[in-house]
């Protein structure tokens, strides 16, 4: 399947203002801030996925309030350039309901992040961007 786009999902989850985000464990974003997510499973709705990578990921169970954005993330070679890897990401926001982060599966670190720690870190633009719209979505 290396050379078909794999479907994923994204969780962008709301303790009052601040987002649960997760420090990657594991390749291709090791060390890197994002949302919790990974992988749809064959047979499994997208909706479901994101609430179970959320509860993987995190510990953290939450309460969908509606699809962000869907968002294409290629991975590139840094030497030939090529692509290694392209994930069709679900992007899903969520209100907390119970939990407190532990991270799980391939996350090394989980936190509630607040807005003003959350603009200072380093994070691809369109994290930063479904971020923002799902908390607007969030707000109602």
């Amino acid at each position: 399947m290396k050379d078909r786009p794999q479907p994923a999902v994204g969780t962008v989850c709301f303790k009052g203002e601040d987002v649960l985000m997760i420090r990657r464990g594991t390749k291709p974003l090791a060390g890197d801030w994002s949302l919790p997510g990974g992988r749809i499973e064959f047979g499994e709705r997208a909706e479901a996925a994101a609430l179970r990578e959320l509860a993987e990921e995190t510990g953290v169970t939450a309460r969908l309030v509606g699809l962000v954005d869907v968002v294409d993330a290629i991975f590139r070679s840094r030497t030939s350039g090529d692509v290694t890897r392209h994930y069709v990401l679900f992007d899903y926001a969520a209100v907390w309901v119970s939990g407190e982060p532990v991270a799980g599966d391939d996350a090394d670190h989980a936190e509630w992040i607040s807005p003003a720690r959350l603009a200072e870190m380093a994070l691809w633009d369109e994290t930063r961007r479904v971020i923002e719209a799902a908390r607007r979505m969030a707000r109602g």
